[in-house]
Protein backbone atom coordinates (compact mmCIF):
# COMPACT_ATOMS: atom_id res chain seq x y z
CA UNK A 1 0.00 0.00 0.00
CA UNK A 2 1.03 3.63 -0.67
CA UNK A 3 1.47 6.28 1.46
CA UNK A 4 3.10 9.46 1.20
CA UNK A 5 3.88 10.76 5.00
CA UNK A 6 5.89 13.29 6.61
CA UNK A 7 9.36 11.96 7.13
CA UNK A 8 10.80 11.15 10.34
CA UNK A 9 14.35 10.19 11.82
CA UNK A 10 14.11 6.69 10.11
CA UNK A 11 13.94 7.51 6.95
CA UNK A 12 17.27 9.58 6.73
CA UNK A 13 19.24 6.47 5.42
CA UNK A 14 16.92 5.48 3.20
CA UNK A 15 16.03 9.07 1.50
CA UNK A 16 20.09 9.46 1.11
CA UNK A 17 20.30 6.41 -0.41
CA UNK A 18 17.39 7.07 -2.88
CA UNK A 19 19.12 10.73 -3.66
CA UNK A 20 22.24 9.05 -4.19
CA UNK A 21 21.11 6.67 -6.73
CA UNK A 22 18.70 9.79 -8.08
CA UNK A 23 21.47 12.21 -8.75
CA UNK A 24 24.63 10.32 -8.20
CA UNK A 25 27.04 10.84 -5.18
CA UNK A 26 28.01 14.43 -6.70
CA UNK A 27 24.43 15.76 -5.64
CA UNK A 28 25.79 17.84 -2.82
CA UNK A 29 27.77 20.25 -5.42
CA UNK A 30 25.11 21.62 -6.69
CA UNK A 31 24.06 25.07 -6.76
CA UNK A 32 20.68 24.45 -4.75
CA UNK A 33 22.48 22.20 -2.19
CA UNK A 34 23.97 25.78 -1.17
CA UNK A 35 20.52 26.98 -0.39
CA UNK A 36 19.45 23.95 1.84
CA UNK A 37 23.20 23.54 3.81
CA UNK A 38 22.79 23.82 7.69
CA UNK A 39 19.34 24.43 7.23
CA UNK A 40 16.13 22.50 8.02
CA UNK A 41 13.25 22.03 5.84
CA UNK A 42 9.99 24.02 5.44
CA UNK A 43 7.97 23.11 8.70
CA UNK A 44 5.78 19.72 7.41
CA UNK A 45 6.57 19.96 3.71
CA UNK A 46 9.44 17.13 3.92
CA UNK A 47 7.62 14.02 2.55
CA UNK A 48 8.15 10.39 1.62
CA UNK A 49 6.47 7.81 -0.01
CA UNK A 50 6.24 4.09 1.22
CA UNK A 51 5.07 1.45 -0.58
CA UNK A 52 4.86 -0.70 2.60
CA UNK A 53 7.88 -0.09 4.49
CA UNK A 54 9.81 0.79 1.86
CA UNK A 55 10.62 4.58 1.13
CA UNK A 56 10.21 5.17 -2.30
CA UNK A 57 10.38 8.57 -3.19
CA UNK A 58 11.25 11.89 -1.35
CA UNK A 59 9.89 15.59 -1.59
CA UNK A 60 11.41 18.32 0.52
CA UNK A 61 10.79 22.14 0.17
CA UNK A 62 13.01 24.85 2.10
CA UNK A 63 12.49 28.06 3.22
CA UNK A 64 14.19 31.08 1.10
CA UNK A 65 13.99 35.01 0.43
CA UNK A 66 14.25 36.64 -3.11
CA UNK A 67 16.61 39.45 -3.20
CA UNK A 68 14.21 42.30 -2.98
CA UNK A 69 12.75 40.34 0.31
CA UNK A 70 9.99 38.25 -0.56
CA UNK A 71 9.92 34.84 0.95
CA UNK A 72 9.26 31.82 -0.72
CA UNK A 73 9.90 28.03 -1.05
CA UNK A 74 13.07 26.44 -2.67
CA UNK A 75 11.64 22.94 -3.58
CA UNK A 76 14.22 20.01 -3.82
CA UNK A 77 15.30 17.40 -4.23
CA UNK A 78 12.19 15.16 -5.94
CA UNK A 79 13.24 11.36 -6.47
CA UNK A 80 11.39 8.63 -6.84
CA UNK A 81 13.22 4.87 -6.88
CA UNK A 82 13.47 3.31 -10.24
CA UNK A 83 11.02 0.78 -9.21
CA UNK A 84 8.36 3.35 -8.93
CA UNK A 85 9.04 5.58 -11.94
CA UNK A 86 6.74 6.29 -14.96
CA UNK A 87 3.56 5.17 -12.65
CA UNK A 88 3.04 8.58 -11.50
CA UNK A 89 4.74 8.95 -8.07
CA UNK A 90 6.51 11.91 -8.53
CA UNK A 91 3.35 13.58 -9.63
CA UNK A 92 1.57 12.43 -6.66
CA UNK A 93 4.13 13.74 -4.13
CA UNK A 94 4.48 17.26 -6.24
CA UNK A 95 0.27 17.87 -6.36
CA UNK A 96 0.76 16.62 -2.47
CA UNK A 97 3.92 18.98 -1.41
CA UNK A 98 2.02 22.48 -3.49
CA UNK A 99 -1.15 21.93 -1.96
CA UNK A 100 0.17 21.36 1.77
CA UNK A 101 2.33 24.05 1.10
CA UNK A 102 -0.21 26.76 -0.30
CA UNK A 103 -2.58 25.58 2.61
CA UNK A 104 0.20 26.91 5.03
CA UNK A 105 0.18 29.88 3.59
CA UNK A 106 3.16 29.86 1.50
CA UNK A 107 3.02 32.14 -1.72
CA UNK A 108 5.86 31.23 -4.03
CA UNK A 109 8.01 28.30 -5.19
CA UNK A 110 11.03 28.25 -7.04
CA UNK A 111 12.88 25.17 -8.34
CA UNK A 112 15.72 24.28 -10.54
CA UNK A 113 14.46 21.65 -13.01
CA UNK A 114 13.36 20.45 -15.98
CA UNK A 115 10.82 22.39 -17.53
CA UNK A 116 8.82 20.51 -19.68
CA UNK A 117 8.34 18.39 -16.26
CA UNK A 118 7.01 21.20 -13.77
CA UNK A 119 5.37 23.08 -16.51
CA UNK A 120 2.32 20.61 -15.65
CA UNK A 121 2.17 21.81 -12.10
CA UNK A 122 2.45 25.61 -13.09
CA UNK A 123 5.70 26.36 -12.87
CA UNK A 124 7.52 28.75 -15.57
CA UNK A 125 10.76 30.34 -16.38
CA UNK A 126 9.05 33.59 -16.65
CA UNK A 127 8.46 33.73 -13.38
CA UNK A 128 12.21 33.48 -12.30
CA UNK A 129 13.23 35.56 -14.74
CA UNK A 130 14.41 38.10 -12.47
CA UNK A 131 15.96 36.19 -9.85
CA UNK A 132 19.25 34.97 -9.49
CA UNK A 133 20.92 31.89 -7.33
CA UNK A 134 24.14 32.03 -5.74
CA UNK A 135 27.22 29.14 -7.78
CA UNK A 136 26.67 27.90 -11.35
CA UNK A 137 23.70 26.97 -12.73
CA UNK A 138 21.64 26.71 -16.56
CA UNK A 139 19.08 30.16 -16.28
CA UNK A 140 16.58 28.23 -18.41
CA UNK A 141 16.31 25.51 -16.10
CA UNK A 142 15.68 28.20 -12.71
CA UNK A 143 11.33 27.94 -12.68
CA UNK A 144 8.84 29.51 -10.31
CA UNK A 145 5.26 29.06 -9.02
CA UNK A 146 3.33 31.79 -7.40
CA UNK A 147 0.68 29.84 -4.66
CA UNK A 148 -1.18 32.92 -4.43
CA UNK A 149 -1.52 35.31 -7.36
CA UNK A 150 1.19 38.43 -8.03
CA UNK A 151 3.69 36.71 -5.12
CA UNK A 152 6.77 36.40 -7.62
CA UNK A 153 5.33 39.48 -9.95
CA UNK A 154 8.49 41.79 -10.36
CA UNK A 155 10.54 39.82 -8.15
CA UNK A 156 14.50 40.68 -7.85
CA UNK A 157 17.87 39.91 -6.72
CA UNK A 158 20.14 37.04 -5.51
CA UNK A 159 18.39 33.88 -3.98
CA UNK A 160 19.04 33.63 -0.02
CA UNK A 161 18.46 31.06 2.50
CA UNK A 162 16.15 32.14 5.22
CA UNK A 163 15.15 28.93 6.99
CA UNK A 164 15.70 28.15 10.32
CA UNK A 165 19.36 26.87 11.09
CA UNK A 166 20.23 23.22 11.87
CA UNK A 167 21.92 23.84 15.81
CA UNK A 168 23.29 20.06 15.31
CA UNK A 169 25.02 20.45 12.17
CA UNK A 170 26.14 24.19 12.82
CA UNK A 171 28.04 22.70 15.82
CA UNK A 172 29.42 19.81 13.89
CA UNK A 173 28.10 17.23 16.22
CA UNK A 174 26.24 15.71 13.19
CA UNK A 175 24.90 15.53 9.91
CA UNK A 176 21.68 18.16 9.34
CA UNK A 177 19.06 16.93 10.56
CA UNK A 178 15.43 17.55 8.94
CA UNK A 179 12.59 19.01 10.56
CA UNK A 180 11.02 15.84 11.63
CA UNK A 181 14.15 14.77 13.37
CA UNK A 182 14.10 18.51 14.64
CA UNK A 183 10.60 17.60 16.43
CA UNK A 184 11.63 14.50 17.95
Amino acid sequence: MLRIVEETQGDIVAREALLDAAFGLDRAAKTSERLREGRLPANGLALVARDGDRLVATLRFWHVTTGDGRPALMLGPLAVAESHRTQGLGSLMMRRGLTLAGAYGHRAVLLVGDEPYYRRFGFSRALAQGLDLPGGYDPARFLGLELQPDALVGACGMVSASGAFDAAAADGLMPAMDAAEARL
